[in-house]
């Protein structure tokens, strides 16, 4: 394994632990994720370079654009139980009090 294949495995395992047992605040646990799809992103393009593959090049951007879209939606619900909860602690977020 390269110093380059364990750094970003290292970066996924992270944000996955992060993930996992750091589990206060919702901003955190969104931090947490996006640094999971970077570090896929970084595979992703690593690996399409690597392969040589013009078919395949396209899809680090689309994961880019998902990436994107998941972050927009994880700030907009992170707003919304700000306000409706006044705090983003997790514990605080009770499914069943809807």
């Amino acid at each position: 394994m390269t110093p380059l294949h364990y750094s970003f495995t290292l970066a996924f395992i992270l944000g996955l632990s992060g993930l996992a047992f750091h589990r206060k605040h919702l901003l955190s646990a969104l931090l947490c994720l996006e640094a999971m799809m970077l570090s896929l992103y970084v595979a992703t393009a690593l690996w399409s370079v690597q392969m040589n593959s013009d078919t395949f090049s396209s899809a680090p951007m689309m994961l880019l654009a998902f990436s994107a879209c998941e972050a927009s939606a994880g700030l907009a619900l992170l707003v919304a139980t700000s306000r409706t909860h006044g705090t983003d602690h997790l514990k605080a977020l009770n499914l069943l009090q809807c």
